[in-house]
């Protein structure tokens, strides 16, 4: 009797046509002289600066598309810039603040272009790729005020926020307003209230988070979900231990990320779901002292031991920043331990000394980045075959920082030459995750915030 034939489905034929593609590179790696193989693991941060200037100061007429994103673009190209510790000169500087000042609505809020609506997602860009900046000028041509009030308009009902006006709702509403309004001290309880049911409601049954109830969970939704739940105070809400096991596994044979179950792999999901991980991190190192073992069979620089926090609190994340600004009124509900102490949630786990080994392979995950995302000519990737563009720039530099720095006890220390993939001079500047910010820049903010 004849065995019947199976065929492959679509996705399944492009799984193995990627991986056969990403084979063919590591073993061409691995066939080459030790010379050879420092080149290619190399970041090479020239071309990838020149491109990401000149992709400030002018972009061509297929960038059309992208006209209502280019508070967007301004964010990708300045972040991935500062990653590298590099600078834009003052020139170009004043014109990207004047230019984001001139997506600023009267009203409050910042559109994807002069004149365009406000929206959410435009409005976190905005802000920041001028927290990004720094300067006095960047800074104060931010009006906070009529900022608050437009993210106050955008509250829905349900605990949400609408993206725009008669907008849709979803995580990523949620997150770019908490982001906004935390990272410039706005944030209050009437902001806050609900937030944690609806982001609640969009954990699924595999421990992942959707954009709305009843879809499927997805990397930059589970980031924006926790990363929300986190600057609100409500973490302990979720199933932490069904989120780690859901994206513990989105990591696949070819060391980078998938977005979803049965999804091809993405260079921007090294940071999407990497700074998950760091979040857990820092989450788990503010946390009580019980903790239990875990491992993923990489022996890091200190060895195998592996630990990770059964505490489900928020103990130590909690701190009042409302000095300077804040639009907290004492006569509310809710009371002003809502907010997260991002001070702590960098600083205190320098303290604990927490042993926590990466649930995530991060070396495979470089390798990843380096040799399948990177364009030697300047730019990073989706995967190979696909061209460079600045967005998966920004998220793949970003992700490689967070692995550079995933087997750190304490975070003010230098990142250990074993931990970082090709020469140490690969090595980028520390992002705080819950802003995916330059921790530099996020600290000058934070400094002036509480003056």
């Amino acid at each position: 009797m004849e065995m019947e034939s199976f065929s492959l489905t679509v996705t399944q034929r492009d799984q193995i046509l990627v991986e056969q593609q990403i084979f063919n590179i590591f073993k061409t790696f691995y066939n080459i002289p030790p010379s050879s193989q420092s080149f290619m693991l190399e970041l090479q941060r020239e071309n990838h600066v020149e491109y990401l200037t000149n992709g400030l100061k002018q972009l061509g007429p297929s960038f059309c598309v992208l006209d209502a994103n280019r508070p967007w673009i301004c964010y990708w190209i300045l972040h991935s810039i500062a990653l590298m510790d590099e600078f834009v000169d003052p020139e170009l500087e004043d014109n990207t603040i004047d230019f984001l000042s001139r997506c600023q609505d009267p009203n409050g809020g910042y559109g994807g272009g002069p004149g365009q609506m406000p929206h959410l997602a435009t409005t976190y860009a905005a802000v920041n790729s001028l927290v990004t900046l720094g300067s006095d000028k960047a800074l104060s041509s931010i009006n906070r005020e009529k900022l608050y009030s437009f993210i106050r308009q955008m509250k829905d009902a349900s605990g949400g926020f609408r993206m725009h006006d008669a907008g849709e709702i979803d995580v990523r509403a949620c997150y770019t307003a908490i982001s906004v309004a935390s990272l410039l001290n706005i944030l209050d309880d009437e902001l806050v209230q609900n937030v944690g049911n609806y982001i609640l409601s969009c954990q699924t049954y595999e421990g992942g988070i959707s954009g709305e109830p009843g879809s499927e969970a997805h990397g930059g939704y589970t980031f924006c979900g926790l990363a929300t739940m986190i600057l609100i105070n409500e973490v302990e809400r979720l199933d932490l231990s069904s989120l780690i096991d859901w994206v513990v596994f989105r990591q696949g044979v070819e060391g980078g990320f998938q977005g979803r179950t049965n999804k091809l792999v993405d260079g921007c999901y090294s940071f999407w779901q990497g700074g998950i991980f760091a979040l857990l991190k820092r989450l788990n190192s503010t946390r009580g002292e019980k903790s239990v073992p875990l491992g993923d069979g990489e022996d890091g620089p200190d060895g195998p031991e592996t630990t990770v926090s059964s505490d489900a609190t928020g103990e130590g994340l909690i701190e009042d920043l409302s000095q300077g600004g804040s639009h907290i009124e004492k006569g509310d509900q809710h009371d002003t331990s809502s907010r997260v102490n991002v001070d702590n949630i960098d600083r205190n786990s320098s303290k604990r000394h927490a042993k926590v080994e990466p649930l995530f392979n991060s070396l495979a995950l470089q390798q990843y980045i380096l040799l399948c995302s990177q364009d030697l000519n300047g730019g990073l990737r989706d995967k190979p075959g696909k061209s460079r563009d600045h967005y998966h720039t920004c998220y793949c530099l970003s992700g490689l920082s967070v692995c550079q720095r995933s087997w750190l006890e304490d975070d003010d220390s230098p990142s250990l030459p074993r931990a970082v993939l090709g020469p140490y001079s690969n090595l980028l500047e520390p992002i705080h995750p819950l802003y995916n910010v330059v921790l530099d820049c996020f600290w000058d903010l934070w400094f002036q915030n509480v003056q």
